[in-house]
């Protein structure tokens, strides 16, 4: 896998990730080199030709660095948190612009990891890493078979399981301290029906406008601060 960009394959550095490529355009210098120096990773200076043939998104700004496939956890090891732990749950997000948003503000708000599904949903790519702006390097991505057993496994540890949909309390009035699990639903139609039906409640935004729907991710922001506003 690619990552490509300044904060990116800092951020990578930072975490401790195994680099198997890392290429440097020529007469690059700064904290980005001087770390990798300091990490013994190898480093080849290119011309910048050589980046733009190797980028896939075709913004590298002169660094992109290359690693084994992204490493997901497992469930449990989100659940294996000592104290209460706030983990959000993804239903089905088809845009990889969305999951890196998402991923950005969950390691922003110091949430205890993600969970995504195998299948009907977007896994971890170079654009999704991009979106993160290197947040992905500090989260948690547990990625089950099925986000229904999953939900069931959390309830079963002593998580409460709320889902963001338009029809449920105002935030601000449920109680999102303690152990939470947090459902965000896909760009077209939300939170399906039987993953609602297994949360123990349903959380609404407060709107205001005329439009009645919001962007997956910004819906992940406000619900996840909410969260940490209660939690202190």
């Amino acid at each position: 896998m690619k990552f490509e960009g300044k904060n990116a394959v800092y951020e990578l550095l930072n975490a401790g990730t195994t680099i198997n490529k890392l290429l440097v355009q020529k007469d690059e210098t700064g904290k980005i080199v001087a770390l990798a120096k300091q990490l013994g990773v190898k480093i080849q200076f290119v011309d910048k030709k050589v980046l733009d043939k190797e980028s896939v998104t075709g913004k590298h700004q002169g660094y992109i660095a290359t690693t084994v496939d992204f490493e997901y956890s497992e469930l449990e090891d989100l659940l294996s948190k000592d104290g209460d732990k706030l983990v959000v749950v993804l239903d089905e997000i088809n845009d990889p612009h969305n999951l890196g948003s998402i991923i950005r503000v969950c390691e922003c708000a110091g949430v205890d990891g993600i969970v995504i599904g195998k299948n009907r949903q977007v896994q971890v790519n170079e654009t999704v890493v991009r979106c993160s702006a290197g947040a992905i390097s500090h989260v948690k991505i547990a990625r089950v078979t099925n986000i229904n057993h999953a939900i069931e496994q959390m309830k079963q540890q002593g998580m409460w399981v709320y889902c963001a949909d338009m029809d449920g309390q105002s935030m601000y009035d449920a109680n999102l301290t303690g152990n939470v699990a947090l459902v965000i639903g896909g760009e077209g139609n939300g939170v399906s029906r039987l993953t609602k039906s297994l949360c123990d409640g349903v959380i609404s935004i407060n709107l205001r406008g005329k439009v009645n729907s919001l962007n997956a991710s910004v819906a992940c922001g406000i619900v996840v601060y909410e969260a940490l506003r209660q939690r202190g």
